[in-house]
């Protein structure tokens, strides 16, 4: 009672607790939970991060030695670095934009870091815990179960002295074990079998365990063992049968907690597996077009600062003479001459000054796609020379090349095998569930588990349990029990798998209707790419003649210039035009080999175009050891079709040649026999690019200047 009226007092309302101690202030708890918290983790950063020295720029230019680099080094570099297939984001992703990112610095792995690919991301998906190959493939694995259990039993029980005495006892008193263990195993065609063995002890004070009054010199019995051993079978033969069903949905195919349907076979398994690797392939190729295209860039920042140093340093030579002529008050040296000279000069300095700094970014990016370090003393000079020659690709050729092996159109016909393989499920779960159900029980019983003399159970015995095994009775064969049956469940309007049938026909529409859109965007994409091919080499051979007609010029107008004939103005206009046609040729040249480059992208050849060729990794020894032994088991057998019980091929190995191949539609399409004059290791003379005036080939990269002035 006071318990009660204490807590009718202090009614409902939380309190906080008393402590003798409490000061009240809580500023130190204050300053605490303004703290940023950082992980506590052992991860030490990254050598080439952490060990970056300054970065090259206009006060800082100096560096210890130049590093020629090929291209095949650099691509080579960056797969080997490439744990994390890098892109440079941004503006440009690979697909062929006009030029790659050399503004901003890349931060598309800073901002979707998982959006990026990784060298580990194929093996995370074989490896899935719930979608994985492996996983799928465990559904099948035997499952061993045991499991022991010991009560003690101590109680009353409401009997009568009387007659319900002499069967029951007042108190039951007694022990009890059970141990049971139990092998189950899936099979393909959705049956599971099983065999199991059940060991019970049973002990306790009930009378009726008397097989006669003691009155007559019988001993009493008060324990027993009881074991058996059962196989049990239990096969599909509606829904849920069928080896195609099974290795699509698996045999655990409801989702615990909703009830859905959740179809994780090993053939989708095997599909997701698939997916991966086409991204996988998409991420390096992405990460190898990246880093041609940034040295490219690199090669093209090199020219453009050399065009813009010979700029300079003739509006420099021109600025001087101007100067002297002012100095003098001679004719030629009027105020504004000179200052329109000058004006010249830094307008050229500003552009060698923004040129080098191009430079430096350009070499960042590539440092950045082969994953070294930003700055290391060093600074990188591309030593290959982009090709002049004429590159034609049969139509044809590529278009089907590029419908077949796309690594984003074998990703989609991936899911749409996936689909199809879902909906091939989704029709069996239409049936009614009709199962065979089975079981057969050896049992035996004892007044002890085993013995070494064989004394199974007597039953014409006067006392059969006295001196038995529970063992020596199973093993006679006396007590067998066997159970067959049907079991059958059909829900009445199979509104639920109607509604699943059509849900994945939906979707297999909507992946085929997606694979269509996507084919028309790569024959879209390939149709820009072979533009720009023949495009930039028209400009390049327009840029080249343009560049030689520019020098052309400068050298007449410099003669009548000293001639006196021609003003200053003139002058500095056909310099300032030479160094422009010199950085427009260049220009056009790198992008003459980039869109090469962009086009091998579009029709699926870029990695072989590079030398890069993917494989995959050796599969776990028992997986060999299988395949052997099925090949042989398929070979030492006779062919009988299995019909609808067995799954078809659903993979092809090599690379589709033709239209009717690749499944677009059924027309036929006779595809020309290919010129070798149009090979690419067999290029027409006459359409190369012209050469220099002196006769020579194009120079190698230039030197970089240590300071702009």
């Amino acid at each position: 009672m006071l318990t009660s009226l204490l807590l009718v007092a202090s009614g409902c309302a939380p309190r906080q607790p008393f402590y003798f101690f409490e000061d009240g202030d809580l500023s130190h708890y204050v300053g605490a939970i303004q703290k940023i918290e950082y992980p506590d983790t052992c991860q030490e950063p990254l050598d080439e991060a952490a060990g970056a020295s300054e970065p090259l720029t206009l006060t800082n230019p100096n560096f210890d030695e130049i590093w020629e680099l090929s291209l095949e080094e650099a691509v080579r570099t960056a797969l080997e670095n490439g744990k994390v297939l890098r892109n440079l984001g941004g503006r440009f992703a690979s697909f062929g934009g006009p030029r790659p990112q050399t503004g901003e610095p890349p931060v598309s792995l800073l901002t979707a870091p998982q959006a990026t690919p990784t060298v580990y991301d194929p093996a995370i998906v074989e490896t899935d815990p719930f979608r994985g190959v492996e996983s799928a493939l465990a559904l099948f694995d035997a499952q061993l179960s045991s499991s022991l259990t010991w009560d003690r039993l101590n109680k009353p029980q409401n009997i009568d002295l009387g007659v319900g005495s002499a069967v029951f006892p007042r108190v039951l008193i007694g022990d009890t074990g059970n141990w049971r263990t139990g092998l189950t195993k899936r099979t393909a065609t959705g049956a599971t079998f099983g065999f199991a063995n059940e060991t019970i002890y049973d002990n306790n004070n009930s009378p009726i365990r008397e097989q006669n009054p003691p009155a007559s010199g019988n001993v009493v019995v008060p324990s027993t063992w009881t074991t058996n051993y059962d196989f049990t079978f239990n096969q599909p033969l509606l829904q849920g049968a069928g080896a195609t069903y099974n290795r699509i949905a698996g045999p655990d195919f409801f989702d615990n907690i909703y009830g859905r349907p959740n179809f994780r076979g090993v053939l989708l398994a095997r599909v997701n597996a698939d997916i991966s690797l086409a991204d996988f392939e998409a991420g390096v190729r992405n990460l190898v077009s990246d880093t041609e295209q940034s040295y490219w860039e690199l090669y093209f920042a090199y020219r453009n600062l050399e065009a813009r140093k010979a700029g300079r340093d003739s509006a420099l030579e021109a600025w001087r003479k101007v100067h002297a002529l002012y100095v003098e008050q001679s004719r030629g040296g009027e105020a504004d001459k000179e200052a329109q000279a000058r004006e010249q000069y830094f307008f050229f300095r500003s552009e060698v000054e923004q040129a080098l700094t191009d430079v430096y970014r350009s070499e960042n990016r590539l440092r950045f796609m082969m994953g070294i370090s930003p700055s290391d003393g060093r600074l990188i000079r591309p030593s290959d020379e982009p090709t002049t020659a004429r590159i034609t690709f049969d139509w044809q050729q590529a278009l089907v090349e590029a419908l077949s092996r796309s690594a984003e159109l074998r990703k989609q016909k991936w899911v749409i095998k996936q689909r199809e393989l879902e909906l091939i499920a989704a029709k069996n779960l239409i049936l009614p569930r009709l199962d065979l159900v089975g079981r057969w029980r050896f049992l035996g019983m004892g007044q002890e588990l085993i013995n070494q003399n064989y004394n199974p159970y007597e039953a014409a015995a006067d006392d059969p349990l006295q001196g038995s095994d529970a063992y020596s009775t199973l093993f006679s064969g006396q007590f067998q029990e066997w159970q067959a049956g049907a079991q059958f469940l059909m829900p009445l309007g199979f509104r639920r798998e109607l509604a699943t049938v059509r849900h994945h026909q939906l979707q297999l529409a909507k992946a085929r209707a997606q694979l269509q859109d996507e084919e028309l965007e790569v024959s879209h994409a390939l149709v820009d790419a072979v533009r720009n091919v023949d495009t930039n080499f028209a400009l390049a051979q327009t840029n080249f003649n343009r560049r030689v007609a520019a020098e052309r010029q400068v050298e007449a107008v410099q003669a009548a210039y000293d001639a006196n004939t021609v003003t200053l103005d003139q002058l500095l206009d056909a310099q300032r035009r030479r160094a422009e046609a010199e950085s427009a040729y260049y220009r056009s040249l790198v992008d003459y080999n980039r869109s090469i480059s962009q086009l091998h992208y579009r029709k699926g050849s870029l990695l072989e175009y590079n030398g890069v060729f993917l494989a995959e990794g050796p599969w776990p020894g028992k997986a060999y050891f299988d395949a052997h032994r099925r090949a042989r088991q398929r070979d030492a057998s006779l062919y009988l079709d299995y019909g609808h019980s067995r799954p078809g091929v659903f993979s092809r190995g090599p690379i589709s040649q033709s239209f009717e191949q690749i499944g677009a539609d059924a027309r036929p399409v006779q595809l020309p026999p290919r010129d070798p004059a149009t090979r690419e290791d067999q290029l027409p003379a006459k359409e190369e690019l012209p050469a220099s005036p002196d006769g020579a080939t194009p120079s190698s990269p230039p030197e970089l200047i240590p300071t702009p002035a």
